[in-house]
């Protein structure tokens, strides 16, 4: 028997399980380790924040859908993970042993990095956990009351964009709803060095696209920004030229303010030679397998990317759904050739995919592969692209219900494109 334990149970957690199951023997054990005890669909907490969606609508218990899987579920935190000894401490005091571990963990939010950032003792707001959303939605509860200017962004060093641009779309667009959007000044403040970048040097005309879109709403923006701090109801940015001096500094004022912060690991996994970057982010190659701990493999945002380019403001490099599950499809077929005696040989594809729903319509984008240049290239935008997004949700908690396994995005993206999938390389 091998043991397989993985650890986190999120987008890419929850799936490599599933995968894991499928792929190993049937005498294999398969262990999920949480500090959660719910599965969390985090591309709709833009909508909880907004009331568009309740927090328990998206959300999937984890142990009973786990049990009928055969597959155990641990729910604690991790304190250590330690690949010498190839075990985990976990903060309840327990330890759990692994022949191949899997760390899908997600990234820290480091809100601490920027003085009065964050929901948690500072003064924005955040989407990247429900419960942040949940706790957003009753401040935009009150700020609909009383309105004023807004902020919204991702600061420096952030690698996930897409969501800033979500949000703010989404709430210009539930204020409107409202009738109150002329009581609201929108301000989007990015790392990015042009809006659209995505920390991808743009997808087919994403700048284009968005750069049309904030116009149309009335949303102005300040690229290649660095936020200094923020105080009660003000935030100053440093807007930075490229040879990397401040070209102005803004005080912004607001009454509302949600920024992305930027991502680093877990503290179980810091500092560990040879597992990590500086930044805690687990390192891992096309195969998903680390290279010095050769039973450790990494799935999902966690894991290390190098960015695009080198900017005077640092951006980071963002980790899609389909990324995520192209990382998974090569990481259980890997462990499976690993105990049967074989090479790793199953490569993940690393093209990122976004569906980002603006309310009212919204734009879509496809790189492949993710850093140019690039076999597809491709953006759009519509009305259609919102329904696309509540489809995919449905779809998606409803497979994460049911405990299928099977890919969604591969598929839907390569009948939509009519393009066929680069195969990884066989055993």
């Amino acid at each position: 028997m091998t043991h397989v334990a993985i650890l986190g149970a999120g987008l890419g957690g929850v799936p490599m399980a599933l995968e894991a199951r499928k792929e190993l023997r049937k005498e294999d054990k398969v262990t999920v380790i949480s500090d959660s005890a719910t599965f969390h669909f985090t591309p709709s907490n833009p909508w909880v924040a907004v009331d568009w969606r309740k927090p328990d609508a998206i959300k999937v218990d984890l142990a009973p859908m786990f049990a009928k899987k055969k597959i155990d579920f641990v729910h604690s935190a991790a304190k250590k993970v330690r690949p010498e000894q190839n075990n985990i401490l976990l903060a309840n005091g327990e330890t759990v042993d692994y022949d191949y571990l899997v760390i899908a963990t997600g990234p820290e939010l480091a809100f601490d990095e920027i003085k009065g950032l964050g929901p948690h003792g500072g003064h924005t707001q955040s989407i990247c956990h429900v419960d942040h959303a949940a706790d957003s939605k009753l401040v935009w509860d009150d700020f609909v009351k009383d309105p004023g200017p807004i902020v919204v962004g991702a600061v420096q060093g952030a690698s996930c964009f897409g969501p800033a641009y979500e949000f703010a779309m989404i709430m210009e667009t539930d204020l409107r709803k409202r009738k109150i959007r002329d009581k609201v000044p929108m301000t989007f403040v990015t790392s990015e060095p042009y809006i659209g970048h995505l920390g991808l040097d743009g997808v087919g005309d994403t700048k284009g696209l968005l750069e049309s879109e904030m116009r149309n709403r009335h949303i102005k923006w300040i690229t290649s920004a660095r936020v200094k701090k923020v105080e009660p109801g003000k935030m100053i940015v440093e807007e930075v030229a490229e040879d990397g001096s401040v070209k102005e500094t803004h005080e912004l004022p607001f009454k509302y303010s949600m920024m992305l912060p930027a991502f680093r690991g877990i503290e179980a996994v810091r500092d560990i030679e040879g597992l990590v970057n500086p930044r805690g982010f687990v390192i891992a190659d096309h195969t998903q397998q680390n290279p010095t701990f050769k039973n450790v493999f990494s799935v999902g945002v966690c894991v290390a990317i190098a960015p695009v380019e080198t900017y005077a403001v640092p951006v980071g490099v963002p980790k899609t759904g389909f990324m995520i599950e192209s990382m998974v499809h090569a990481a259980a077929k890997n462990i499976r050739a690993l105990i049967d005696g074989k090479e790793p040989r199953n490569e993940a594809t690393w093209n990122a995919v976004c569906i980002a729903d603006f309310g009212d319509g919204g734009v879509t984008f496809v790189a492949m592969p993710q850093i140019p240049p690039r076999n597809v290239n491709w953006s759009a935008d519509g009305g259609w692209v919102h329904l696309a997004k509540v489809a995919f949700e449905k779809y998606f908690l409803g497979k994460i219900r049911r405990g299928v396994g099977e890919p969604f995005y591969e598929k839907a993206v390569f009948d939509m494109l009519g393009v066929h999938k680069v195969k990884p390389k066989a055993d």
